[in-house]
């Protein structure tokens, strides 16, 4: 038996490739003639670098980018070859993700994108033509004005005062210009990997829906929103381009719109991530695909990676199962898309007690479904 093991991370508590070794643990030793073959994935959020990184046998290199606060810090791009060309992939979540910041320090008025932008040109510098950008789990919600200007694009007030690219800016800008914008980013192909199709404005749009959990107040949300809807239309008429109602162009906190005005193209982050690490391939290879993340609910009904991970497997004619840190509102609904569905949580218990026994938890369960298995076959 050949057992893929694909799942995301378990937010906060273990990455994909410390599930996929915890789950490996447990095949061994219930199935120690199965083999299991590890394919770490992500959505485009926490864990995309690596997981492509991880498959492609790529490098790490590291680079000087601005934080979530603008402040330099040391980060990461990675490197990897494909098709005979390079590519680098940047990832915002490991350069102003949410988990950067203490809960105190969550407020999107304070945040800034320009680590992406630092993050490209750095790619750019390496002469780089093909990156892949993860968007997912941003603190930010500064419209990708931040990166742009990392990019070298200007935006200033009213008064003619230069504005950097934080939250805060957007309500402040009355100048959009783009002319400034590195000339080599019209010779790249820019691939962005996002797990959200919303658009920039909006009830569904990038304020409204992600805000809060980025730290916004009501009053900050309206007055977010109100300034975004500045910015859009400015940028709309520097770059003469329109995006802000195009699907994808509110991931990030708007970070989707400005890589849109610079030529990129969204796709499925779980889609672009599969593709790079060759799942389709491994799973047609497989009899049994196991996949998993920190909570499903019904929002994984919504493009989750655990969905697109299910999908792969039944296009391929093989059963999927699905083992996450809690099985949430709806997840009845996931049973058609799974031979099975199960929690590693097992009696009620407080947050803190499942963030510290994550890994326990999830052995048992992943034991617990390989001797499943295992009664299946001895049949």
């Amino acid at each position: 038996m050949k057992i893929v093991l694909a799942p995301d991370s378990y937010k906060g508590t273990l990455s994909a490739a410390q599930v996929c070794a915890v789950m490996a643990r447990a095949v061994r030793e219930e199935l120690p003639e199965a083999e299991t073959d590890a394919v770490p994935m992500a959505d485009g959020g926490e864990g995309t670098l690596d997981a492509i990184v991880n498959a492609a046998n790529g490098e790490r290199i590291g680079i000087a980018a601005a934080g979530p606060f603008g402040r330099p810090f040391a980060a990461e791009i990675g490197i990897f070859r494909r098709g005979g060309e390079r590519w680098a992939v940047v990832e915002a979540a490991g350069l102003f993700g949410l988990p950067l910041l203490r809960l105190e320090e969550r407020n999107p008025l304070h945040t800034t994108s320009r680590g992406l932008g630092d993050a490209i040109r750095a790619a750019l510098d390496l002469g780089i033509r093909h990156l892949v950008v993860g968007l997912g789990g941003s603190s930010t919600n500064d419209g990708g004005m931040g990166m742009l200007a990392a990019l070298g694009a200007k935006f200033a007030d009213g008064r003619g005062a230069e504005l950097t690219g934080f939250g805060r800016d957007l309500a402040e800008m009355a100048v959009a210009d783009l002319a400034g914008l590195d000339p080599r980013l019209a010779e790249c192909t820019l691939l962005v990997a996002s797990d959200v199709a919303n658009p920039l404005l909006g009830p569904e749009g990038a304020t409204r829906v992600y805000g809060p959990q980025k730290g916004a107040d009501p009053a900050t949300v309206e007055r977010l929103e109100r300034a975004m809807a500045n910015y859009a239309e400015l940028l709309a008429q520097a770059s003469g381009k329109r995006h802000a109602d195009a699907p994808g162009a509110g991931a990030a906190g708007g970070l989707g719109a400005a890589l849109l005005t610079v030529g990129a193209r969204i796709e499925r982050g779980a889609e672009v991530v599969g593709l790079l690490c060759g799942l389709e391939e491994r799973v047609r290879r497989a009899d049994v695909v196991w996949t998993g993340e920190g909570s499903s609910d019904g929002q994984t009904l919504y493009g989750k990676l655990p969905l697109h991970v299910a999908g792969v497997a039944r296009e391929a004619g093989k059963p999927a199962y699905l083992i996450s840190g809690s099985l949430g509102d709806r997840w009845i609904e996931l049973l058609p898309h799974f031979a099975g569905c199960l929690s590693t949580v097992t009696r009620p218990a407080a947050l803190e007690d499942c963030l510290r026994d994550a890994e326990a938890n999830l052995y048992a369960t992943s034991r617990n479904l390989a001797r499943m298995l295992a009664s299946v076959r001895g049949r």
